[in-house]
Protein backbone atom coordinates (compact mmCIF):
# COMPACT_ATOMS: atom_id res chain seq x y z
CA UNK A 1 0.00 0.00 0.00
CA UNK A 2 1.15 3.45 -0.32
CA UNK A 3 2.03 4.92 2.77
CA UNK A 4 1.87 8.04 4.91
CA UNK A 5 5.57 9.45 4.21
CA UNK A 6 4.83 8.44 0.23
CA UNK A 7 1.63 11.26 0.54
CA UNK A 8 2.11 14.64 -1.52
CA UNK A 9 -1.61 15.90 -1.83
CA UNK A 10 -3.68 16.58 1.42
CA UNK A 11 -7.45 16.96 0.65
CA UNK A 12 -9.40 18.20 3.53
CA UNK A 13 -13.27 18.31 4.40
CA UNK A 14 -14.81 22.11 2.64
CA UNK A 15 -16.37 22.44 5.40
CA UNK A 16 -13.57 22.09 7.87
CA UNK A 17 -12.79 26.29 7.94
CA UNK A 18 -16.45 26.59 8.82
CA UNK A 19 -16.73 24.41 11.59
CA UNK A 20 -12.87 24.79 13.12
CA UNK A 21 -12.02 28.42 12.48
CA UNK A 22 -9.42 28.43 14.82
CA UNK A 23 -8.03 25.86 13.96
CA UNK A 24 -8.08 25.99 10.61
CA UNK A 25 -6.20 28.91 10.79
CA UNK A 26 -3.27 27.44 13.10
CA UNK A 27 -3.57 24.28 10.36
CA UNK A 28 -3.43 26.57 7.44
CA UNK A 29 -0.80 28.52 8.54
CA UNK A 30 1.68 25.60 9.38
CA UNK A 31 0.56 23.56 5.43
CA UNK A 32 1.93 27.43 4.19
CA UNK A 33 4.30 27.50 5.77
CA UNK A 34 5.81 23.89 4.88
CA UNK A 35 4.83 24.60 1.57
CA UNK A 36 1.86 22.48 1.06
CA UNK A 37 -1.45 23.46 -0.26
CA UNK A 38 -4.43 21.43 0.62
CA UNK A 39 -7.27 21.00 -1.64
CA UNK A 40 -10.94 20.77 -0.92
CA UNK A 41 -13.20 17.74 -1.09
CA UNK A 42 -16.59 18.95 -1.84
CA UNK A 43 -19.83 18.56 -0.53
CA UNK A 44 -19.04 17.24 3.17
CA UNK A 45 -21.46 17.29 5.49
CA UNK A 46 -18.04 16.47 8.28
CA UNK A 47 -14.54 17.31 8.75
CA UNK A 48 -13.64 13.40 9.29
CA UNK A 49 -12.58 12.93 5.65
CA UNK A 50 -10.10 10.30 6.88
CA UNK A 51 -13.35 7.84 7.55
CA UNK A 52 -14.89 8.11 4.47
CA UNK A 53 -12.64 8.63 1.46
CA UNK A 54 -11.34 5.19 0.39
CA UNK A 55 -7.62 3.71 0.85
CA UNK A 56 -5.09 4.27 -1.47
CA UNK A 57 -3.40 1.12 -2.66
CA UNK A 58 -0.96 2.49 -4.98
CA UNK A 59 -0.76 5.50 -6.89
CA UNK A 60 -3.71 4.45 -9.57
CA UNK A 61 -5.90 1.93 -7.25
CA UNK A 62 -8.61 3.45 -4.74
CA UNK A 63 -10.70 1.26 -2.65
CA UNK A 64 -13.74 2.64 -0.93
CA UNK A 65 -15.37 0.64 1.48
CA UNK A 66 -19.02 1.22 2.93
CA UNK A 67 -18.83 4.40 5.35
CA UNK A 68 -22.03 3.33 7.38
CA UNK A 69 -20.82 3.15 11.07
CA UNK A 70 -22.86 1.80 13.68
CA UNK A 71 -22.13 5.17 15.97
CA UNK A 72 -23.72 7.20 13.08
CA UNK A 73 -26.34 4.72 11.26
CA UNK A 74 -28.25 4.74 14.67
CA UNK A 75 -29.18 8.51 15.62
CA UNK A 76 -31.10 10.83 12.98
CA UNK A 77 -28.30 13.27 13.31
CA UNK A 78 -25.47 10.75 12.60
CA UNK A 79 -27.43 9.69 9.27
CA UNK A 80 -27.75 13.12 8.23
CA UNK A 81 -23.61 13.83 9.28
CA UNK A 82 -22.76 10.76 6.55
CA UNK A 83 -20.96 12.12 3.46
CA UNK A 84 -21.84 11.32 0.09
CA UNK A 85 -18.53 9.52 -0.65
CA UNK A 86 -18.87 8.53 -4.55
CA UNK A 87 -20.13 12.38 -5.21
CA UNK A 88 -16.73 13.39 -3.33
CA UNK A 89 -15.07 11.51 -5.71
CA UNK A 90 -16.54 12.27 -8.89
CA UNK A 91 -16.41 15.62 -8.59
CA UNK A 92 -12.85 15.63 -7.24
CA UNK A 93 -11.81 12.77 -10.20
CA UNK A 94 -10.92 10.26 -8.03
CA UNK A 95 -11.70 6.59 -9.56
CA UNK A 96 -13.16 4.35 -7.64
CA UNK A 97 -13.59 1.05 -9.90
CA UNK A 98 -14.16 -1.05 -7.17
CA UNK A 99 -16.54 -1.05 -4.45
CA UNK A 100 -16.77 -3.08 -0.87
CA UNK A 101 -19.23 -3.65 0.94
CA UNK A 102 -17.09 -4.04 4.34
CA UNK A 103 -18.42 -1.30 6.56
CA UNK A 104 -15.01 0.44 7.00
CA UNK A 105 -13.89 3.49 7.99
CA UNK A 106 -10.52 4.94 7.12
CA UNK A 107 -9.71 5.39 10.43
CA UNK A 108 -9.26 1.71 11.51
CA UNK A 109 -7.09 1.15 9.00
CA UNK A 110 -3.56 1.94 10.11
CA UNK A 111 -1.06 0.64 7.05
CA UNK A 112 2.24 0.03 5.94
CA UNK A 113 3.79 -1.41 2.78
CA UNK A 114 2.64 -4.89 3.62
CA UNK A 115 0.70 -4.65 6.45
CA UNK A 116 -2.44 -3.13 7.94
CA UNK A 117 -3.91 -3.00 11.62
CA UNK A 118 -7.85 -2.76 12.29
CA UNK A 119 -9.61 -3.01 16.03
CA UNK A 120 -11.52 -5.70 16.58
CA UNK A 121 -15.11 -3.06 15.93
CA UNK A 122 -14.65 -4.62 12.63
CA UNK A 123 -16.46 -7.53 13.37
CA UNK A 124 -19.13 -6.27 15.14
CA UNK A 125 -19.60 -3.84 11.94
CA UNK A 126 -19.01 -7.00 10.12
CA UNK A 127 -21.22 -9.99 11.79
CA UNK A 128 -20.97 -11.81 8.30
CA UNK A 129 -18.93 -13.72 6.58
CA UNK A 130 -17.10 -15.18 9.71
CA UNK A 131 -13.96 -13.17 10.97
CA UNK A 132 -11.47 -15.24 8.87
CA UNK A 133 -12.76 -14.91 5.85
CA UNK A 134 -13.34 -11.05 6.25
CA UNK A 135 -9.56 -10.87 7.13
CA UNK A 136 -8.79 -12.49 3.99
CA UNK A 137 -10.89 -10.31 2.03
CA UNK A 138 -9.48 -7.34 3.46
CA UNK A 139 -6.04 -8.58 2.63
CA UNK A 140 -7.24 -9.16 -0.74
CA UNK A 141 -8.70 -5.52 -1.19
CA UNK A 142 -5.56 -3.81 0.85
CA UNK A 143 -3.33 -6.21 -1.10
CA UNK A 144 -1.05 -6.36 2.00
CA UNK A 145 0.46 -9.79 3.49
CA UNK A 146 -1.23 -9.46 6.63
CA UNK A 147 -3.95 -8.16 8.64
CA UNK A 148 -3.86 -7.62 12.00
CA UNK A 149 -6.75 -7.46 14.45
CA UNK A 150 -6.27 -5.50 18.02
CA UNK A 151 -8.39 -4.88 20.35
CA UNK A 152 -10.33 -2.04 20.41
CA UNK A 153 -9.80 0.99 23.03
CA UNK A 154 -13.87 0.52 24.74
CA UNK A 155 -13.21 4.71 25.85
CA UNK A 156 -13.45 5.44 22.18
CA UNK A 157 -16.58 5.11 21.01
CA UNK A 158 -15.37 5.11 17.13
CA UNK A 159 -13.19 1.29 17.86
CA UNK A 160 -10.88 3.18 15.41
CA UNK A 161 -7.09 1.83 15.62
CA UNK A 162 -5.61 5.44 14.33
CA UNK A 163 -5.90 6.55 17.63
CA UNK A 164 -3.97 3.58 18.98
CA UNK A 165 -1.12 2.36 17.10
CA UNK A 166 0.49 4.31 13.91
CA UNK A 167 3.54 2.10 11.82
CA UNK A 168 6.72 3.69 12.12
CA UNK A 169 7.97 1.11 9.77
CA UNK A 170 7.38 -2.52 8.92
CA UNK A 171 8.65 -3.51 11.97
CA UNK A 172 7.53 -0.98 14.89
CA UNK A 173 4.62 0.70 15.82
CA UNK A 174 4.37 3.77 17.92
CA UNK A 175 1.73 3.20 20.44
CA UNK A 176 0.02 5.40 23.34
CA UNK A 177 1.29 5.26 26.74
CA UNK A 178 -1.53 3.41 28.40
CA UNK A 179 -0.72 4.48 32.09
CA UNK A 180 -3.59 3.95 33.28
CA UNK A 181 -5.81 1.47 31.20
CA UNK A 182 -6.76 -1.69 32.54
CA UNK A 183 -3.72 -4.28 33.06
CA UNK A 184 -5.94 -6.68 30.99
CA UNK A 185 -6.62 -4.21 28.05
CA UNK A 186 -2.73 -3.42 28.01
CA UNK A 187 -1.97 -6.90 28.30
CA UNK A 188 -4.62 -8.31 25.13
CA UNK A 189 -2.91 -5.04 22.89
CA UNK A 190 0.49 -5.76 23.56
CA UNK A 191 -0.07 -9.58 23.00
CA UNK A 192 -1.79 -8.63 19.83
CA UNK A 193 1.13 -6.81 18.37
CA UNK A 194 3.74 -8.62 19.89
CA UNK A 195 2.01 -12.33 17.92
CA UNK A 196 2.27 -9.71 15.03
CA UNK A 197 6.17 -9.88 15.49
CA UNK A 198 6.07 -6.16 15.95
CA UNK A 199 7.98 -4.09 18.24
CA UNK A 200 6.76 -0.90 19.97
CA UNK A 201 7.76 2.88 20.70
CA UNK A 202 5.77 4.90 23.13
CA UNK A 203 3.98 8.23 23.15
CA UNK A 204 3.33 10.67 25.99
CA UNK A 205 -0.36 9.81 26.44
CA UNK A 206 -2.94 11.66 28.89
CA UNK A 207 -6.50 12.29 28.39
CA UNK A 208 -7.56 10.40 31.37
CA UNK A 209 -8.40 14.01 33.27
CA UNK A 210 -10.10 15.62 29.26
CA UNK A 211 -13.55 17.29 29.71
CA UNK A 212 -16.02 16.23 27.67
CA UNK A 213 -14.71 12.85 28.71
CA UNK A 214 -14.70 12.13 24.62
CA UNK A 215 -11.80 15.24 24.03
CA UNK A 216 -8.52 13.88 22.07
CA UNK A 217 -6.47 16.36 24.15
CA UNK A 218 -3.07 15.02 24.62
CA UNK A 219 -3.51 12.45 22.83
CA UNK A 220 -0.23 12.85 19.69
CA UNK A 221 -0.57 9.45 18.11
CA UNK A 222 -3.44 11.05 15.93
CA UNK A 223 -0.71 13.06 13.94
CA UNK A 224 -0.37 13.61 9.98
CA UNK A 225 2.74 12.36 8.33
CA UNK A 226 3.66 13.49 4.88
CA UNK A 227 6.21 13.59 2.00
CA UNK A 228 9.34 15.02 4.88
CA UNK A 229 7.42 16.56 7.20
CA UNK A 230 5.19 15.33 10.50
CA UNK A 231 2.75 17.68 11.83
CA UNK A 232 2.19 17.02 15.24
CA UNK A 233 -1.14 18.06 17.32
CA UNK A 234 -0.15 20.12 20.38
CA UNK A 235 -2.71 21.22 23.34
CA UNK A 236 -1.07 23.62 25.89
CA UNK A 237 -0.20 21.23 28.10
CA UNK A 238 3.06 20.07 29.78
CA UNK A 239 3.10 16.73 28.09
CA UNK A 240 3.69 19.20 24.57
CA UNK A 241 7.25 19.27 24.97
CA UNK A 242 7.81 15.37 25.75
CA UNK A 243 5.79 14.23 22.73
CA UNK A 244 7.43 16.60 20.37
CA UNK A 245 10.86 15.48 21.28
CA UNK A 246 9.93 11.83 21.33
CA UNK A 247 8.92 12.72 17.62
CA UNK A 248 12.16 14.34 16.83
CA UNK A 249 13.57 11.49 17.97
CA UNK A 250 11.59 9.27 16.17
CA UNK A 251 11.55 10.70 12.82
CA UNK A 252 14.94 11.40 11.63
CA UNK A 253 15.21 13.62 8.85
CA UNK A 254 11.91 14.89 9.26
CA UNK A 255 10.55 17.90 10.34
CA UNK A 256 8.36 17.96 12.88
CA UNK A 257 5.68 21.20 12.43
CA UNK A 258 3.64 21.16 15.90
CA UNK A 259 -0.20 22.36 15.43
CA UNK A 260 -2.59 23.88 18.15
CA UNK A 261 -5.24 21.39 17.82
CA UNK A 262 -7.87 22.23 21.33
CA UNK A 263 -10.57 23.17 19.25
CA UNK A 264 -10.60 20.48 16.99
CA UNK A 265 -9.42 17.90 19.47
CA UNK A 266 -12.52 18.54 22.09
CA UNK A 267 -14.51 17.21 19.18
CA UNK A 268 -12.55 13.49 19.59
CA UNK A 269 -10.72 13.79 16.39
CA UNK A 270 -6.86 15.14 15.76
CA UNK A 271 -5.09 15.99 12.37
CA UNK A 272 -5.21 11.82 10.77
CA UNK A 273 -8.75 12.14 11.31
CA UNK A 274 -9.00 15.46 8.74
CA UNK A 275 -6.22 14.27 6.78
CA UNK A 276 -6.77 12.62 3.43
CA UNK A 277 -3.60 12.87 2.11
CA UNK A 278 -2.37 10.82 -1.28
CA UNK A 279 0.70 10.02 -3.24
CA UNK A 280 0.31 11.19 -6.93
CA UNK A 281 3.29 11.16 -9.91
Amino acid sequence: MVVDSETNILYLADCLPKKYPAFFYEFDKALKENGIENKWLPGTKDVWSRDYMPIQVDKEKFVPFTYNPGYLRNTKSGVKSISDTESICKARGIRTEIKSDIILDGGNVVKSKNKAIVTDRIFKENPKPDERKLIRELEKLLEVDRVIVIPSDRHDFTGHADGMVRFLDEKTVLINRYAKNKDEFQVAFRTALYNAGLDWEELPYNPYDNKPYTSACRIYINYLEMQNVVFVPVFDFPEDEKATKKFEELFHGQRIVTVKSNELAKKGGILNCISWNIATG
